[in-house]
């Protein structure tokens, strides 16, 4: 058994791939691993280089795009580690972050998700945790109180991201672009729920650890960068989409009742007042983002599962 099995995904971004392994074994040392790449691409997959050029490599290559959620699951069931890295493709290490996160791991009684913290390509910190959804939450995401209260534990749901100490603390839910955990309880949870094709996966991941047992922390005391959109820049409507369908799948699989309801009225709600505000920020800027977010945000309220063209 190695240590750590890293686990990744890829479509359509061979370059951005090579620099996050590149990245990877100038810092991987003090742990024994094994790298599995998960290829999605419904361009062909050039196999040889990167086996060539780094050892320690199984490769699955999909005939046609799987999803985030099942492409991983196909990864997980060849892993041999004692613990499981999901990776994203477009993340940088800077330092030995899994050496790190590994022993902490190893001195922890209870079974612990972790993930550290995110950062931009400019080196400014990125959201690298999130609480559970309920209808306050939600409130205060889809009517922009966290970003009047960033630093409020009441209107921010996001607060903990700026938690200035180095000392892990527990969290609901960690982002899906570096989770570290055991590979035995990832597997007694049969992975990621194959229902989420793109996004909210690791939402509804984390929600099922804690459920059984497992502890959820955000480890700030290291970093990786996070160039964040890498599969989904080029083709915008396939991530606003996706995102709105996957918020559905996820309030219908954990949420019922008046709660479901409210969950449902305010992420639509939300979704209706970003078409104006954009629509206005597009007209003082003068930036065609601007005017292309607010048509996506009309798109996207006429999205429901069954109704996603």
């Amino acid at each position: 058994m190695v240590d750590v099995s890293v686990l990744i995904v890829n479509y359509n971004a061979k370059k951005i791939l090579t620099d996050c392994l590149e990245s990877f074994y100038k810092y991987a040392e003090g742990f024994t691993f094994e790298i599995i790449i998960v290829d999605n691409s419904d361009k062909e997959f050039i196999t040889g280089e990167i086996l060539q050029n780094y050892p320690c490599i199984k490769f699955i290559k999909n005939p046609v795009n799987a999803g985030f959620a099942a492409a991983n699951n196909q990864g997980i069931r060849i892993t041999e580690g004692k613990y499981i890295l999901f990776l994203n493709n477009d993340t940088i290490f800077v330092e030995n972050s899994i050496k790190r996160i590994k022993e902490y791991c190893d001195s922890e009684i209870r079974d612990v998700m972790i993930g550290c913290r995110l950062l931009n390509a400019d080196g400014s910190h990125q959201h690298s945790l999130v609480e559970f959804d309920n209808p306050w939450n939600s409130f205060t995401e889809n009517f922009f109180l966290y970003k009047l209260f960033p630093s409020s534990k009441y209107f921010n749901k996001y607060y903990l991201n700026y938690y200035q100490g180095d000392a892990p603390v527990e969290t609901d839910i960690i982002k899906g672009a570096f989770m570290f955990g055991p590979a035995g309880l990832f597997k007694k949870l049969k992975g990621f729920d194959e229902r989420f094709y793109f996004y909210s996966e690791e939402y509804d991941l984390c929600y099922r650890f804690k459920e059984l047992g497992g502890k959820v922390l955000y480890f700030p005391g290291t970093s990786i960068i996070h160039l964040g959109g890498a599969a989904t820049d080029k083709i915008p409507w396939f991530a606003f989409k996706n995102k709105c369908l996957s918020k559905i799948v996820y309030y219908k699989k954990h949420y019922s009742g008046i709660e479901y309801f409210l969950l449902l009225l305010l992420h639509y709600s939300g979704l209706a007042i970003r078409v104006p505000v954009y629509g206005i920020l597009g007209l003082f800027s003068m930036n065609k983002s601007e005017f292309r977010r607010a048509y996506y945000y009309i798109r996207q309220l006429t999205v429901y599962p069954g109704n996603a063209d």
